[in-house]
């Protein structure tokens, strides 16, 4: 009997505790998407990408959508994919943009209308640089 046999359900189950364990609310990553998603107002939807940076973790669409799929009490059909796409197949993205169209979305097609309806997350001021103590600047010699 090979390992694969042997192996799978205990290393399937450590997968699935790690996933777990990542999606407890006590995970400041949840809890910092989770509030981006909570400031997402009627009437306004923004994509998987935005929310991730806006919660301070760029190019982590991925674990927005695992977020959404776990937590309860969030309003998972303000959220759509790039450019204004239902993601969801089937009767879920009938059900996202039936909801969206009660709060006042409008469409183009099977999209969202972005420039109306995007939400804007506000940007945090960038912090100033100093200049390094090591560096000093040279004086003009003549």
């Amino acid at each position: 009997m090979g390992c694969a046999k042997r192996c799978a359900k205990p290393v399937a189950a450590g997968v699935i505790s790690q996933l777990k364990a990542l999606m407890t609310t006590s995970n400041p990553m949840v809890s910092r998407i989770r509030a981006a998603i909570m400031k997402i107002p009627r009437g306004k939807v923004s994509s998987y990408g935005a929310i991730a940076q806006a919660a301070g973790f760029p190019r982590a669409a991925r674990q927005v959508v695992r977020v959404l799929n776990q937590s309860h009490g969030l309003p998972w059909h303000r959220v759509v994919a790039a450019g204004g796409r239902i993601a969801l197949p089937g009767e879920h993205g009938l059900d996202q943009r039936f909801r969206l169209e009660m709060e006042g979305v409008k469409f183009s097609g099977r999209k969202v209308r972005m420039k109306e309806f995007e939400f804007r997350f506000k940007k945090h001021a960038a912090k100033k640089r100093q200049p390094s103590a090591g560096r000093k600047k040279e004086k003009s010699r003549r």
